[in-house]
């Protein structure tokens, strides 16, 4: 089945990397991936009204799973946050993919970076169950995501109800 979905990172330090997933996505016949938006376009989205919140709400319509991918310091990204945020609002599959072994065509391999979803949790009865505990995580190198996004996304979207 297709899948529409939105993808949340750091653009200054990882965009070449997230070029490099993105790439193995759209490629594939069984995905959909929400289009790639430029630096230019994001530039552009801070000027208009409703600005990148609004922006973010545009690109998360009509997907049914977020995928996060993080390198060494998407972790306290405000915007990659925010999409977090709403993603769990609107009941999107969420999956993190540590991308800091993808080697960027400039620098190579980065550090590893936190999780971004260590950084959210649900209370109940005064326990803390993080984000990181209800989503899966995978690494894209070890975890073999070249072959595998397509069964990570449709895994988180069965687990979501979509």
């Amino acid at each position: 089945m297709a899948r529409k979905v939105f993808f949340s990172f750091h653009y200054q330090r990882d965009v070449r990397r997230v070029v490099q997933v993105r790439n193995s996505w759209v490629v594939r016949r069984d995905g959909e991936a929400q289009p790639f938006y430029d630096k230019a376009e994001f530039e552009e989205a801070k000027r208009r009204a409703g600005g990148i919140e609004k922006w973010i709400e545009d690109q998360l319509k009509g997907t049914s799973v977020t995928v996060v991918l993080f390198g060494a310091e998407t972790f306290d990204r405000k915007w990659v946050q925010h999409e977090i945020k709403r993603s769990y609002e609107l009941k999107k599959g969420i999956i993190a993919i540590d991308i800091h072994r993808i080697k960027d065509p400039q620098k190579g391999s980065d550090v590893q970076g936190k999780n971004p979803l260590d950084y959210w949790y649900v209370e109940d009865n005064g326990r803390k169950t993080y984000f990181s505990e209800m989503y899966s995580t995978y690494d894209w190198v070890n975890d073999d995501g070249y072959n595998n996004l397509a069964t990570w996304i449709e895994d988180a979207a069965k687990a979501a109800g979509r």
